[in-house]
């Protein structure tokens, strides 16, 4: 029986914060699908977890998708369904 997967926010040692679904939060290489990287988000938001509970607020600026592996986690959150919806509409102001 497959995983079922999970929307999450990822940082990295190297200042990355990505959204994507992954059926394994606790790996060294954290396999994201359909990952997204926020290069910018507003104050409004309240830091990288404001990206797991509302999600990229007005004046983000948020990549395509695409799959990928991330290495050097530091933090993986829970997307909330508010956020979730914010991610995929992939903002880019």
């Amino acid at each position: 029986m497959p995983k079922q997967l999970k929307a999450v926010v990822v940082t990295t040692k190297h200042g990355g914060v990505f959204f994507g679904y992954t059926d394994d939060v606790r790996a060294e290489i954290i396999h994201l699908r359909r990952a997204r990287n926020c290069l910018v988000w507003p104050p409004e938001c309240k830091g990288f977890l404001g990206l797991a509970a509302y999600g990229p607020l007005q004046g983000a600026r948020v990549g395509p998708a695409a799959d990928l592996e991330l290495r050097d986690i530091t933090s993986v959150a829970y997307a909330t369904d508010e956020a979730v919806k914010q991610w995929e509409s992939a903002p880019w102001s």
